[in-house]
């Protein structure tokens, strides 16, 4: 009992100490308050596009616990700058409290209209955070990159919220889609390289018309955009080899709209080009594809005269999906490099016509899973009712290429045998990661001796790229692919991505192998 009423007693001792307790004492802010950085550099954003959030911390080192007075943007209300301090959205701020020996963040965004400020294309936006006043005040500076750029989008009804959606003729009938986007219009079917564009939904290239993107251009997509290409459109990417490597300044770049630099190798930023059944003459050459989940679809015209598509000094990277995805279709691809797919970086599906030559296709993919290999064919499609529908895969030839990765296989071939339907491939002199050890893959289509499908293969040996990681598949004076091409294909495409001759002496793939700085 005595045990129990000294509890009691000790308990509530202690509740009338701590209900005595005075309130923290704050002493005035002195000017001596620390900073994680002196100028937050919020990266660049396009004109009306929000910017990512960046952060400040401000540290109290004394030993006192501190008020200070006023934290505030220097432009005041004016401000394209938000913050939000300790939880709290604002532009100024009083009173603000700091515990001895403790710190306190700053959450910084912005939202600028270059046409209130400027009639550059570009301009440095700036302000500043104020903290305190007089003899304490200290600052530190807020500093955004804005570009203009062009903006298409779709129409939006003010009243029902809706976003206009696409109508598509297909098999000769209009369908409605509940796809986002709108057509062209006239005078949107050249894309210069006079300001950056920036695209939310589907830009539609409309039927008979062709979009022409000028050497230089940079096209940038909001989230589920692209570039959808029309029965009887065409589009015409006419990039054009840069002599600075880094600036690429007259490559064509198409990549998604967020410009900081934690997003530039983000796959699955925006959807893709997509080459619609129907569509007709599409050329692409010296273009960067990148961060997209399918670089380019491709769909249907298996049989034209002309390939429905020529892709030439073509680098696609980071697709969340596929970096070309061909559907009973027609491609030609020299001077191509594929890299980073969540699935396949290139697919030759539902049967088609692909040919190959002088390419890199890799997949180094490292974000996840993925089911399938580098390079995929297949002469099928199952149905919704799981039946599967045979197509004639016509011809799918790879020479004088690369087909690696991080992954083994890096080829599937993937038939539903039926004497009716072709299924016709071949690769010559060719650098293959395929390593059958365990007699896994059996079959026709996997005897390697069989010259009508494998010719001069090299199987499993180093292409000694420089940096799979960052997208470098230049190849090193170690490469088991250098001096191993067929003259009558490197004649055919005399020059290397980097404009490199390469005709008498080829080495397999897109580049003539270099000297990396570290094999010095």
């Amino acid at each position: 009992m005595k045990r129990i009423l000294y509890y009691i007693l000790t308990f509530s001792i202690l509740l009338l100490w701590s209900s005595c307790r005075k309130d923290f004492q704050f002493s005035a802010s002195t000017g001596n308050l620390q900073f994680s950085k002196d100028t937050v550099y919020l990266d660049t954003v396009f004109t009306n596009i929000g910017s990512s959030t960046y952060n400040l911390k401000v540290y109290n080192r004394s030993n006192e616990d501190i008020l200070i007075p006023t934290v505030r943007l220097g432009l005041g209300e004016a401000s394209a700058y938000r913050l939000n301090v300790d939880g709290m959205p604002g532009k100024t701020f009083e009173n603000v409290q700091i515990l001895a020996k403790d710190s306190l963040y700053i959450f910084i965004e912005t939202t600028v209209d270059i046409a209130n400020v400027s009639n550059a294309n570009q301009y440095l936006y700036t302000d500043q955070i104020e903290f305190d006043a007089g003899s304490n005040l200290q600052k530190v500076e807020l500093v955004t990159l804005i570009q203009d750029a062009v903006f298409i989008y779709p129409n939006r009804d003010n009243t029902t919220k809706v976003i206009e959606t696409l109508t598509l003729n297909i098999d000769g009938e209009q369908v409605e889609t509940d796809i986002q986007g709108r057509e062209l219009l006239p005078e949107e079917l050249t894309f210069t390289n006079e300001k950056p564009y920036v695209i939310y939904g589907y830009a539609a290239v409309p039927n008979s018309e062709t979009l022409t993107i000028d050497a230089g251009a940079r096209l940038h997509f909001h989230n589920n955009s692209g570039l959808l290409v029309t029965d009887g459109a065409s589009i015409n990417i006419n990039g054009a080899f840069s002599t600075d490597q880094d600036l690429l300044e007259n490559e064509v770049i198409l990549e998604g709209d967020r410009l900081e630099p934690s997003f530039s190798d983000t796959p699955g930023q925006w959807s893709a080009i997509w080459l619609l059944d129907g569509s007709i003459n599409n050329s692409i050459n010296y273009t960067t594809i990148k961060n997209a989940t399918v670089g380019i679809l491709c769909d249907g015209n298996p049989n034209e005269i002309s390939n429905k598509l020529n892709v030439a000094n073509t680098q696609i990277y980071n697709s969340s999906a596929f970096g070309i995805l061909g559907r009973n279709t027609s491609i030609a691809g020299e001077n191509v490099v594929i890299n980073n797919s969540g699935q396949s970086s290139f697919a030759g599906t539902i049967g088609g016509k692909y040919n190959f030559t002088h390419c890199t296709i890799a997949n180094y993919w490292n974000n996840g899973f993925r089911q399938f290999p580098s390079v995929l064919l297949n002469n099928f499609i199952v149905d919704a009712d799981n039946t599967a529908i045979l197509t004639d895969l016509t011809e799918a030839n790879f020479n004088n290429c690369i087909i690696y990765g991080n992954d083994n296989p890096e080829i599937l071939l993937d038939e539903i045998q039926d004497d009716a339907v072709a299924f016709n491939f071949k690769f010559t002199n060719c650098l293959i990661r395929f390593d059958n050890s365990s007699n896994t893959f059996t079959g026709a289509n996997y005897d390697f001796n069989d010259t009508t499908h494998y010719e001069s293969v090299i199987f499993n040996q180093d292409p000694d790229f420089k940096d799979t990681e960052s997208n470098q598949l230049m190849i090193g004076d170690n490469s088991a692919a250098n001096n191993q091409g067929n003259t009558i294909f490197s004649n055919q495409v005399p020059f290397d991505i980097l404009n490199v001759n390469r005709a008498t002496t080829p080495d397999l793939g897109a580049y003539q192998h270099i000297t990396f700085p570290e094999d010095n």
